[in-house]
């Protein structure tokens, strides 16, 4: 796998993948929904979920208040902002610009969030693998200075190159936030099997070969051929590729499992930790 920067543009950009999907997603006050499980996520799996959130209005206790899930991880990038977090196991810190919080709900976990406007970022949804989506829930937050780079790309979970994310992730799952200038070109070659390519683009506009603006998602073709990107204004997005998920998506409604027995198991074990949370008066 290799990634290499251009100062300039180069003149063949566009010989890699080729988009196949594009979506502006679905806006919900301060959130854009740009994948859900049932639609995008299934093009994409593990990515099953991505909400981009840009506002300046405080998200408050009622926007983001306690909430379960089971089966899959989070991975919460604050873009701008401030924000606060506090999880069932005790887990609970914040996170400043350009620091990251992963959660990996495994057989289950509640959590919650405030947010100091300006508030801009992503929250991902990785569905996780049969072995880990009833393992014990777990939690690492990374500060901005933490998250190793590679080029232009901060390596959030994966790898590029010698820049390995000390998250413990599963493995096949690479997931980058990445900056260029106007002018500079980007050429990102996936390891092998790495089949499952994918941007949403926060800031800019870029050509992969054809144009990408700005708040738009784009799923490219299944391969693991180079991807290549030019940006024409100054760019922030980030990028997932990932081995393709294996399983069928069984779904609850905070839940994604690889088989209905791991959900029913998933759904009573955050039924047990809310029964415990409502008897310490964390929930009403």
């Amino acid at each position: 796998m290799s990634a290499n920067v251009l100062a300039q543009p180069a003149p063949d950009v566009g010989t890699g993948r080729s988009i196949v999907f594009r979506t502006r997603g679905h806006t919900h006050g301060p959130v854009v929904r740009m994948v859900s499980p049932p639609d995008v996520g299934e093009m994409i799996k593990p990515f099953v979920f991505l909400d981009f959130v840009n506002t300046q209005a405080p998200i408050s206790q009622q926007g983001s208040g306690w909430h379960p899930h089971s089966g899959i991880a989070t991975l919460s990038l604050l873009i701008e902002g401030q924000a606060r977090y506090a999880e069932s196991n005790g887990h609970a810190g914040s996170l400043e610009a350009g620091d990251i919080e992963w959660m990996s709900a495994g057989s289950g976990i509640w959590h919650t969030g405030t947010a100091e406007p300006p508030v801009k970022g992503f929250q991902l949804w990785i569905a996780l693998p049969a072995e880990l989506e009833l393992a014990p829930a777990f939690s690492h937050y990374l500060s901005i200075n933490e998250i190793p780079s590679d080029g232009p790309a901060r390596v959030l979970l994966g790898r590029s190159g010698k820049a390995v994310s000390p998250i413990d992730a599963p493995p096949g799952i690479n997931y980058f936030d990445v900056q260029l200038k106007a002018g500079q070109c980007w050429t990102y070659e996936p390891p092998q099997g790495y089949q499952v390519g994918w941007i949403a683009v926060m800031d800019g506009g870029l050509r992969t070969p054809d144009p990408v603006g700005e708040g738009e998602l784009v799923v490219f073709d299944h391969s693991d051929a180079v991807i290549e990107f030019e940006a024409t204004a100054d760019a922030r997005f980030v990028f997932g590729t990932a081995i393709p998920h294996p399983h069928d998506l069984h779904l609850g409604y905070y839940s994604v499992h690889t088989s209905d027995a791991a959900l029913i198991e998933g759904e009573r074990e955050i039924a047990r930790i809310g029964n415990e949370l409502r008897a310490k008066g964390v929930l009403g």
